[in-house]
């Protein structure tokens, strides 16, 4: 009896893991394969780096802003975690290619950047 509930629980969460998994390549496919390249090498999308910076839309302004005050609040000097700051750090890296990548875009199609 124990061996079926957990042959279903794990069956369960096998189906559950395989559609997050479909879902996640779908937003990749809609981002476009620059933005799906970017993530995979940072290792977070761009919805997750946006939270962890608390920027709602891309602009160079917010993103700085923001990245100064959570680098200096998670700063171990000043008893903040070394952990929560490379995050931090992980998230602008990730918003500056996704900036660098809308740019790139912007002058292939003529027009200018949405800065």
């Amino acid at each position: 009896m124990g061996v079926q509930v957990v042959g279903r629980a794990f069956a369960r969460a096998l189906r559950q893991e395989f559609a997050a998994s479909r879902a996640a390549a779908d937003a990749r496919g809609r981002a476009g394969h620059r933005s799906a390249a970017a993530s995979n090498l940072s290792g977070l999308s761009l919805q997750e780096a946006q939270q962890i910076l608390n920027v709602s839309k891309l602009s160079p302004e917010e993103v700085q802003k923001n990245y100064e005050h959570l680098f200096k609040v998670n700063d171990k000097s000043v008893g903040g975690s070394f952990y929560l700051q490379s995050k931090v750090v992980r998230a602008k890296e990730r918003l500056d290619e996704e900036l660098r990548i809308q740019a790139q875009e912007d002058r292939e199609k003529g027009r200018t950047p949405h800065t």
